[in-house]
């Protein structure tokens, strides 16, 4: 297998910026572990190994249960989510999935109850945030084993 080039080094002051503005939407003020079951379920739906690593293990430092990392990808079905994180995940995988999905109007209504028009775009920005890093990790090959993962 060929490695493929480390975008941090290619072009690093763009890397240092989107590192920065990634940084900045995840603490723009939405609740953290919110924050990260969005991160977990785009990484997910995008097949994102190292997000889904570097996620979960942030998840559980900030208190995620086991049980509900292990539910995640059947959200619509686990009892275990309150009705805000479901109107986030459910806007996380339509937009996840933008090109078959797109924002129906139930999906948008339902979050509107639930957050307001600031929490929106920041929860909008968030997903738009872990696709690109899922991207970028995808695109070129990117894992980090530390945190606590053994081979």
């Amino acid at each position: 297998m060929t490695k493929r080039l480390n975008p941090y080094t290619a072009a690093p002051e763009l890397m240092k910026a989107w590192l920065a503005h990634s940084t900045e939407v995840a603490e723009s003020g939405l609740e953290k572990p919110l924050v990260e079951l969005v991160k977990i379920r785009a990484s997910q739906i995008n097949g994102c190994a190292n997000c889904l690593n570097m996620h979960t293990f942030e998840a559980r430092q900030a208190g995620e249960t086991e049980q509900r990392l292990a539910l995640l990808s059947a959200w619509e079905e686990a009892p275990c989510f309150s009705d805000r994180e479901r109107a986030a995940l459910a806007w996380t995988d339509h937009l996840t999935l933008v090109a078959k999905k797109r924002a129906p109007a139930h999906v948008y209504a339902r979050l509107d109850e639930l957050f307001s028009k600031e929490e929106q775009v920041k929860l909008t920005l968030m997903i738009n945030v872990i696709n690109g890093w899922n991207r970028l990790a995808v695109a070129f090959e990117l894992f980090d084993p530390g945190l606590g993962w053994k081979a």
